[in-house]
């Protein structure tokens, strides 16, 4: 009835099974059972949020300089632009209200300098040349 259904307890046995399995994904990858773990809706949500910012102000700049010149490259600002608003309210309804303030929560006990840090290595990390 548009609520969310109620949550049944896991048994012991499936508690056990579900222990076994995390144990057992730590000891064959720890780095990504730590990625696991630190991943949630909320950052893959937030990180999409962002990429949709700036997608948005590409496509609001290949705009601005293309339409003159040409009306095709300018349409296809307009189109980034559109792409990245759905993608934008797409994910900020699969935020929802506790998401934001998740993301806030975050913010005030971590401060922005800490998102823009774990951007910027993300980055570095990312783009590394000795790859």
């Amino acid at each position: 009835m548009g609520g969310r259904e109620p949550r049944l307890p896991l048994s012991e046995h499936e508690q056990q099974v579900l222990q076994e399995l995390e144990q057992a994904l730590v000891e064959q990858d720890p780095a990504f059972a730590d990625r696991v773990r630190s991943e949630n809706v909320y950052r893959y949500a937030g990180r999409y949020l962002k990429w949709s910012v700036l997608g948005f102000a590409a496509g609001l700049t290949v705009m601005l300089v293309f339409f003159t010149t040409s009306v095709a490259v300018g349409s296809l600002g307009v189109l980034m632009m559109f792409a990245s608003l759905v993608m934008f309210w797409t994910n900020l309804r699969r935020m929802g209200k506790a998401g934001w303030e998740d993301i806030g929560r975050s913010l005030r006990s971590e401060g922005i300098g800490h998102a823009v840090t774990d951007t910027r290595s993300w980055f570095r990390e990312r783009f590394r040349r000795d790859r």
